[in-house]
């Protein structure tokens, strides 16, 4: 399966999976296997893949390896452009530099958060991404109001665009009556779903695109999913989000990421360990992750 009506000159359109990275035993990087992480989803439906997001674990790696992931994920994914890169950091300039070195790598565009080292004021909010916009690679932003404790208001979120330098915004408030105020501030800015379980009500709202999480366990069943949401083919999508929801709703909790990795390990992938301080799952919280991915896999997702 191939991917269909990806747009090269809006890259950050489609299903973008934010990918999780393969760990060894010793918590190294499995670079090959990332690589084929990433050629699996494309021919499985992706459009594209945004490394050194939190699902990445980009905060426990170094320099090195962070830039490596980039240019591994580049030429896997066999065109830069389906390549968004996380470029988040403490300060502005170092967020810029990883915009530059995304650019270096032919990446198609940039995912970038608020700054987030503290509850930043509006002003300091357009000054950063105006900053990290100077690279020249598109920028999407990045709307995650609960771990960053700034909140990209539509009214915000419009004044970033007409400064021109966000092209989309990745949605994670999961508030879906922002979707509409947005396209009436700026109908021109590129919604993009950005929490797994609310992909049906943004889609049907006007998304154009998915930041998501639970394709890398699932990617079949999620293209079909979104592509049948995003054209309001609701006999087709509700039967599937209905079924799926159970693990979609794990995008949004604090162990997302160890939820993630262990389905993809039940559904035949390597999804593997989490560095520290993340823990593997134990208990009622991997009983019930497991139960959700073998209801998934007993109904044929793939």
């Amino acid at each position: 399966m191939t991917p269909t009506g990806w747009n090269s000159a809006r890259p950050w359109r489609g299903i973008m999976v934010a990918t999780a990275l393969p760990l060894r035993d010793d918590l190294s990087v499995d670079y090959d296997a990332y690589a084929e992480h990433v050629r699996w989803l494309i021919a499985n439906g992706c459009d594209g893949v945004v490394p050194n997001g939190s699902l990445g674990e980009y905060q426990t790696l170094t320099d090195t390896e962070r830039a490596r992931v980039v240019e591994v994920a580049v030429a896997a994914a066999g065109d830069g452009a389906r390549v968004m890169p996380g470029v988040a950091a403490y300060g502005s300039a170092e967020s810029r530099r990883w915009a530059q070195q995304a650019a270096e790598a032919g990446c198609g565009s940039v995912l970038l958060l608020p700054p987030n080292a503290y509850r930043a004021d509006e002003r300091a909010v357009r000054a950063h991404y105006a900053e990290v916009a100077g690279a020249g690679v598109p920028v999407v932003a990045y709307n995650n109001p609960f771990d960053t404790k700034v909140d990209l208001t539509p009214g915000l979120l419009a004044r970033l665009h007409q400064d021109g330098t966000i092209a989309a915004v990745k949605e994670f408030s999961g508030d879906v009556r922002r979707a509409y105020e947005l396209a009436e501030l700026a109908p021109e800015l590129d919604l993009l779903i950005g929490a797994d379980d609310v992909l049906l009500e943004l889609a049907l709202a006007g998304a154009v695109g998915w930041v998501a999480g639970y394709p890398n366990a699932f990617p079949a069943a999620c293209s079909e999913l979104y592509r049948a949401a995003v054209a309001g083919d609701l006999a087709t999508a509700l039967p599937l989000y209905k079924s799926l929801h159970p693990l979609l709703r794990w995008d949004s909790r604090t162990e997302f990421v160890q939820a993630v990795k262990l389905s993809m390990d039940i559904a035949g992938r390597h999804g593997g360990p989490v560095r520290p301080p993340r823990s593997a799952l134990a208990g009622e919280t991997r009983a019930a992750v497991r139960s959700a991915t073998g209801k998934a896999v007993a109904d044929g997702h793939r």
